[in-house]
């Protein structure tokens, strides 16, 4: 059977590259027709996915799509996308510009691929550490305690929470080797551990045992939406819509309906313009195995409207009243999961072992919880942004805030978005107690496994 299979990806590519080498896509940039924007023209030959890839590509850049046309009916596949960079202006970086043409062109080392990763960058080794199960505050500060005790540092992580759910991608390091953590023994440890976590010490709650894989490269934010699909938290609408129409977020507008003279089904989503919004709705289509074949997106105002004609892989449009509230369901949510709610904190100082062990447990004993993480390390340095709100459900106080800074340190913990304003104390702390004076605390003195 593995033979086969084998046999099947290797003759798929082989297909892939006969059929790219007849007809070699096609990048074009131009920055003279509009402006204030960029556009970028890809003529491919056609296959599922490949709209994902392209997308993939360009989030990856942390360009802005202000506007896209998309048409990929038949065996042919052209986009047109409006892009600009992170500060609003045309993409002139020649760098940037050549990595798009090299990695959407006819390069052979560039081709599409469901099974390869466009756009993410190599790394040393490291081992990824997949969890899921349900979101209450600490939960964050417990799991990190338990990788520290457990002498593993977290070099890079994304954590997101949606609806009573919590899924993290975490990429962790030996604390002595600095490289992937190999050994059996010591895996299963740390999936018995942080499963313990996720329970709660409960061994009647269910959640997903934690997954641990070795890799040099991972695209977090597919994972993270597979994750949280799979924990199927988009059936948790009905009991959250309220509250989130309460705390004042703006409730995705999404509708299905169909045209049967064309056989498609279409997806019209309205909502507010977020960072990497188009790629969350093309991947959540794409996973769910629908084909967009042609698209139409407008994001120059605050507004975004998307407008996907879209069809299952076998040819027919969505087929029951239950696939399409199926469908409408699972779009709000993935456009939901990245929305951060609470205060933004953006953390910046010399890595090291047991950093955010320390950093969420701080959060903790203060009832803050955190809703959103992103954990990145870079030269030496761990640069962190985490979303916070009061465990309460109350606005964050200013104090402990205020509080909180003086302890971590003014300068290394900034207030970045959010309602809270904070003014530096009279006694400012630059470096703070929190990487002078005490050490990071075992997990077994929170007394939630024994030693």
């Amino acid at each position: 059977m593995d033979d086969c299979l084998s046999y099947s990806y290797h003759m798929d590519d082989e297909i892939a590259r006969f059929i790219r080498r007849v007809n070699p896509p096609k990048v074009v940039i131009d920055n003279d027709v509009y402006k204030n924007v960029t556009v970028i023209k890809v003529d491919s030959a056609n296959k599922h996915g490949i709209l994902l890839e392209v997308v993939q590509v360009l989030t990856d850049l942390n360009l802005t799509i202000k506007k896209a046309y998309i048409s990929s009916d038949g065996g042919w596949f052209m986009d047109v996308f409006n892009v600009t960079n992170q500060d609003g202006n045309k993409v002139t970086d020649e760098i940037v510009l050549d990595y798009i043409r090299k990695s959407l062109g006819p390069d052979e080392s560039s081709c599409f691929s469901p099974r390869s990763t466009i756009g993410v960058k190599q790394s040393v080794d490291f081992t990824v550490i997949e969890l899921t199960g349900t979101d209450r505050p600490g939960l964050l500060s417990e799991l990190c305690a338990v990788l520290t005790d457990l002498q593993c540092n977290v070099v890079n992580a994304e954590i997101w929470t949606h609806r009573a759910k919590a899924a993290a991608v975490l990429q962790v390091t030996d604390e002595e080797t600095c490289s992937a953590v190999t050994d059996p023994e010591r895996l299963s440890k740390i999936r018995k551990l942080l499963g313990y976590v996720l329970t709660g010490g409960s061994r009647s709650r269910r959640c997903r045992e934690p997954k641990t894989t070795v890799s040099s490269s991972l695209n977090a934010d597919r994972k993270l939406h597979q994750l949280m699909f799979a924990d199927r938290d988009y059936d948790e609408w009905e009991n959250y819509v309220d509250d989130e129409d309460k705390i004042g977020r703006v409730v995705p507008d999404v509708d299905v309906s169909n045209l049967h003279d064309l056989d498609y089904s279409i997806v019209m989503i309205k909502c507010k313009d977020r960072p990497k919004l188009l790629f969350d709705t093309v991947f959540t289509l794409t996973d769910m195995k629908y084909v967009v074949s042609h698209a139409s997106i407008d994001a120059e105002g605050p507004e975004a409207y998307q407008e996907y004609y879209i069809r299952h892989t076998d040819g027919s449009p969505v087929k029951s009243e239950a696939e399409r509230q199926r469908v409408i369901k699972c779009l709000k949510a993935a456009i939901q999961r990245r929305v951060f709610e609470g205060l933004m904190l953006e953390l910046c100082t010399s890595d090291r072992v047991g950093l955010l062990s320390d950093v969420t447990r701080i959060f903790r004993e203060n009832s803050l919880t955190v809703t959103r993480a992103e954990v990145k390390t870079k030269g030496g340095k761990a640069l962190n942004t985490f979303y916070v709100r009061d465990a309460s459900g109350y606005e964050v106080d200013a104090k402990t805030i205020d509080s909180i800074r003086q302890v971590i340190g003014q300068k290394i913990l900034q207030v970045k978005g959010g309602n809270t304003e904070v003014k530096p104390s009279s006694q400012e702390s630059q470096t703070g107690f929190l990487f002078g004076v005490f050490k990071s605390r075992s997990f077994v003195n929170f007394g939630l496994i024994r030693s």
